[in-house]
């Protein structure tokens, strides 16, 4: 079915007539605008990620429904990054001529899915035409109470450095599509990453980061953000990143330089923050019940700068700052 056949408001009432009530909601979809209720004494964190067909997804490997939870995915990731409880949502759509609605359909119970795994309720947006490709906007509301709220700008010398999951699995995925693959668990990892919120809230609970982010242009970008908002530097061991079994078989056979990958490949949507030293060993018990562990890979360093150490105790150059949206503008 063609979307001229339902029209914009049609689209709408699909998408609406499967939302469910949720909690702080108080005028869903429908109205002008939405009306929720904060929970008092906290916080309101709010984080807006958008995604463009040909920048930042390929309909040639991905299918509606694993887009549609990718969509939401980034954005929960972002709320967790800062130790926070996801919320509302905000979908916006720009539609191309050619978007079936049975896509629209699929798309959404992605989106709806993962949304419900989390708790969290669509509670508006917008929808128009595209002339030049799918784009998709979403705003996402959660809260923390202040205290608990984590930050990037927190580490001093002497934290110890840690990531959850494992790294560079994304980017390996998204070169085994390009190169004609289309399962796997890097493949997975890349068209469906699971956002840490559980560990986030679990760690910002126990008041254990100093500061964090989550991984999504990359470990040595996002570790520089930490840095350069922090003032200080960090030093990587190389031999202590967590790679997927994956990752250790396939890597090598995409690159000549599959720690380079590990170190600068983005999308794993994974928590990297940093802890006190004499709190370190909380890390891992902490972690146990939300189904995620976390590897600790370096410290934090007086002075600025990163430094990416090898087995051998040589430093490895890395010059790769992440991806840059306007690097051609």
């Amino acid at each position: 079915m063609r979307l001229r056949e339902i029209g914009e408001f049609g689209l709408i009432g699909r998408i609406s007539s499967r939302v469910a009530d949720g909690a702080g909601v108080r005028i869903g979809i429908g109205d002008d605008a939405a009306a929720t209720e904060p929970t008092p004494g906290r916080w309101l964190l709010v984080t807006s990620d958008m995604l463009l067909e040909g920048i930042h997804f390929d309909l040639a490997f991905t299918d509606p429904y694993r887009l549609g939870r990718k969509s939401l995915a980034v954005n929960l990731s972002d709320v967790a990054a800062m130790g926070g409880e996801p919320r509302h949502f905000l979908l916006s759509l720009a539609v191309p001529t050619g978007v079936t609605v049975e896509f629209l359909d699929r798309f959404t119970e992605g989106m709806l899915d993962l949304a419900r795994e989390h708790g969290v309720t669509l509670i508006g947006g917008d929808t128009c035409r595209s002339s030049n490709g799918l784009v998709i906007s979403v705003t996402l509301h959660g809260e923390q109470v202040p205290e608990l709220v984590v930050r990037r700008g927190g580490a001093r010398p002497g934290d110890h450095v840690f990531v959850t999951g494992t790294v560079g699995d994304s980017a390996l995925g998204l070169e085994l599509l390009r190169r004609g693959e289309r399962r796997g668990w890097a493949v997975d990892r890349h068209l469906d990453p699971t956002p840490r919120v559980r560990a986030g809230l679990a760690l910002a609970g126990a008041r254990l980061p100093s500061a964090m982010i989550d991984v999504s242009d990359g470990l040595v970008a996002d570790l520089g953000h930490i840095l350069d908002l922090s003032g200080v530097g960090a030093c990587l061991k190389l031999d202590r990143l967590p790679l997927s079994p994956s990752f250790r078989e396939l890597a090598p056979q995409m690159t000549p330089n599959p720690s380079l990958l590990s170190l600068t490949g983005g999308e794993d949507y994974e928590l990297l923050f940093t802890v006190p030293a004499d709190r370190s060993e909380e890390v891992a018990p902490l972690l146990v019940e939300t189904g995620c562990a976390a590897t600790l890979i370096g410290e934090i360093t007086d002075g600025r700068g990163l430094a990416v150490v090898g087995p051998d105790g040589r430093e490895i150059p890395v010059t790769c700052g992440g991806y840059n949206h306007f690097a051609v503008a």
